[in-house]
């Protein structure tokens, strides 16, 4: 896709296979490598694994186009509204692309309030972003969150919000958050699924928490849909220019969601 919309823009792919050993190397075809992930952590530990593979090489790069399979599930088109209009702006901005989500009323994790997120499906950022954050994992699998009791699946002190972890429930296991279609895979939380519960969740906190990590270092986070249109504008863009995430998205989700982006 990138080759046929951006033919002056050179790039190098890099496939992180969970399901495959992390010892696993493999040149598919020109300029593209497959390796294996270890899925302790998701995509998060695939792309700590991927970042350590190309090592000081990624220093050679202006961008970093971090994906996972699911990265198509956007709004449609959404794709083709990178291209290299879109990408000529992002090397000189202290920003992420990505599209940004949001909950209905803002949640707190670790102590952090929150209440919108890039998703990690989609990502572009400078090499710089990732040495500062040095992993891609924020909530390890030690992280004193979960009970054990799929009937409170959360301990009493985790440091997670009683909303929080009522969306993770309900957009795992029930009816999703109020603002359309629910989760597609969505199951019983019993004794037999609770560890797939708890490493879900965990994979979820880690989205949220990059997003919250890249804001702690001064990152700007940049809605997809809000750059694609002020690059067919603008000559230049600096990050003065770059307004909260409520008014970039509020274009693209229309009056339905008007008061919660108030």
């Amino acid at each position: 896709m990138f080759a046929a919309q951006m033919p002056d823009v050179a790039h190098h792919v890099l496939v992180i296979d969970n399901s495959l050993p992390e010892s696993h190397r493999a040149d598919l075809d020109r300029g593209v490598e497959l390796i294996g992930g270890s899925n302790s952590s998701w995509e998060f530990s695939a792309w700590d694994s991927g970042i350590a593979y190309i090592g000081k090489r990624v220093n050679d790069y202006d961008l970093v186009h971090l994906a996972t399979s699911a990265f198509a599930e956007y709004t449609p088109g959404h794709l083709k509204l990178i291209d290299q209009n879109v990408v000529r702006h992002l090397p000189g901005l202290n920003a992420v692309l990505g599209h940004i989500d949001f909950y209905n009323e803002p949640m707190s994790v670790f102590g952090i309030p929150s209440q919108a997120w890039l998703r990690s499906s989609f990502l572009f950022m400078r090499p710089r972003h990732l040495q500062a954050l040095g992993s891609m994992v924020g909530v390890s699998g030690g992280a004193p969150i979960f009970s054990g009791d799929p009937l409170a699946p959360f301990r009493e002190d985790a440091p997670i919000s009683r909303s929080y972890r009522q969306f993770l429930v309900g957009w795992l296991t029930g009816t999703g958050t109020g603002q359309g279609p629910g989760w597609h895979s969505r199951f019983d939380l019993t004794d037999e699924t609770l560890p797939f519960f708890e490493s879900k969740a965990r994979a979820i906190l880690n989205e949220q928490m990059l997003t919250n990590r890249l804001l702690a270092i001064g990152t700007a986070i940049v809605d997809v849909t809000w750059l694609a249109r002020k690059a067919r504008t603008a000559d230049g863009i600096s990050l003065g220019d770059i307004p909260d995430w409520r008014a970039q998205i509020r274009p693209r989700v229309g009056p339905k969601f008007a008061r919660l982006l108030a």
